[in-house]
């Protein structure tokens, strides 16, 4: 017995050294086949690299800068699954520099310089600016983003951000300004399913298997362009499957995913997917479909408190003020979750979903706030005009402020004509009436009452 023990050894050395097989190498290769699918398919290459050729395909700006081998800061917004990080990697690893990675939701303001930091100690002479990639960009606070501009502008580091928002209204304007943003779009069929068939014959562990995509439709559809939850669920599918020969067919796809408990990722890209549908179909005045997709997020076990934040959103941005009871009762519904937690706090929240699923829309406060935004952006800080100033002083009031006022309630119907946008603004028109009957209503009201037979302005 122990004779043969010590053969056994002997022959498990002899191939070891015959193969040049070393533990770092049995290693590496036990990690490689305990790796998601998703992560073992990752290319390396932008030959590999499937989809967003306006950006890598031949001619185009990002493959212009890395065939040169300069790169300038960047940020990548595209929704799950369609490329950033593995772009990221990829350029990293073509310009061969360093590459250093912070998370948004886990680093703060010292991680971010001590990130700096190294950069600044690793760098020799003219060698090119580390990369420092941060997923999820959006998420850093303006703290953590202000702490970035001096390295991206001195060109410490090359910052190449990644994000699902939309930037203009997540990152802060310096930031920014000093990064190329390019967009990118959701998968086709025809990237997906080649990425399929690269999948099942070239992964080290499905190219062991027989599989037969008989039918993809089911693949692609549940996949929503997204590459990574294509190839998660590819490999959930066949997983189900002890069989050494697989048919992949619609009916199999569709079936795996309904008794699978984990098919909705509460911190994953389904998230995003289903709370879309969810506000979407609010959006749409269709109750029965909002109802569905919240049940679908209380199964998958979704925090509540998020569902109710999503739903008093949705009462300001899109019910608006053709229904202002609405936020209140989306308020009510999130208090009441609060407050009796869950399961009862449910019946509150379905109450204010059907509640704005079926009330008019409006979204005219939303954009009458963005059109003011954009004007503030554009002409900076406008001094206020000098009658609708605070005078709590002397010297105030013999500088004219205050001075010409005229107190609305003063007048008839406690209106009076009068300026109160900065003077370059003057005449501008931010909100426009919503076509629904409580914004008409209010139209129709002063119209009526700023007729130019009441433009009197002398105090009854």
């Amino acid at each position: 017995m122990a004779a043969n023990v010590y053969n056994k050894s002997l022959s498990c050395k002899f191939l070891c050294k015959k193969n040049r097989i070393n533990m770092k190498n049995i290693i590496n290769f036990a990690i490689i086949m305990s790796e998601p699918l998703a992560e073992r398919m990752r290319p390396r290459t932008l030959d590999d690299y499937v989809g967003q050729q306006h950006l890598v395909g031949p001619g185009a700006v990002l493959r212009k800068m890395i065939d040169t081998g300069h790169i300038s800061s960047f940020i990548l917004w595209g929704p799950p699954g369609v490329g950033k990080t593995t772009l990221a990697q990829i350029v990293a690893n073509m310009l061969q520099v360093p590459f250093y990675t912070l998370s948004a939701v886990t680093s703060g303001v010292k991680d971010v310089r001590d990130v700096i930091e190294r950069a600044k100690s690793g760098r020799f002479f003219n060698s090119a600016s580390p990369i420092l990639f941060i997923d999820e960009i959006h998420r850093f606070s303006k703290s953590q983003q202000d702490s970035l501009l001096g390295a991206v502008e001195r060109g410490v580091v090359t910052l190449i951000g990644a994000t699902t928002e939309n930037p203009s209204f997540e990152i802060i304007r310096p930031l920014l300004s000093r990064c190329q943003l390019y967009v990118l779009k959701s998968l086709e069929a025809s990237d997906l399913l080649s990425l399929l068939h690269r999948a099942v014959s070239q992964d080290v562990e499905l190219s062991k298997r027989h599989i037969h995509l008989q039918q993809t439709d089911a693949l692609l559809r549940y996949s929503g362009g997204d590459a990574r939850k294509l190839l998660n669920i590819l490999e959930l599918v066949i997983s189900a499957s002890t069989d050494d020969e697989v048919t992949i067919t619609d009916e199999m796809v569709e079936e795996r995913l309904l008794q699978n408990p984990l098919a909705y990722d509460k911190d994953g890209e389904m998230h995003y997917d289903i709370i879309s549908a969810f506000i979407k179909s609010i959006r749409g005045s269709d109750p029965d479909a909002a109802l569905y997709w919240m049940a679908r997020m209380i199964e998958g076990g979704e925090d509540p408190k998020f569902i109710a934040r999503r739903v008093v959103i949705s009462a300001a941005e899109d019910v608006g003020l053709a229904n202002p009871n609405a936020l209140l009762m989306a308020n009510t519904a999130f208090d009441v979750v609060n407050k009796i937690g869950w399961p009862e706090g449910r019946i509150a929240l379905a109450e204010a979903v059907v509640y704005l699923a079926t009330s008019p829309k409006s979204n005219s406060a939303y954009l009458a706030i963005d059109e003011a935004l954009a004007a503030v952006r554009a002409t900076g800080n406008l001094p206020v005009p000098l009658p609708i100033r605070n005078a709590p002083t002397a010297l105030m009031k013999e500088l004219g402020y205050h001075d010409g006022y005229l107190y609305p309630h003063d007048f008839p119907n406690h209106w009076v004509q009068q300026q109160y946008l900065p003077d370059e603004l003057a005449g501008t028109q931010y909100y426009h009436f919503g076509p629904n009957k409580t914004e008409q209503a209010a139209r129709r009201y002063w119209e009526e009452i700023k007729k130019p037979k009441d433009l009197d302005q002398t105090k009854p």
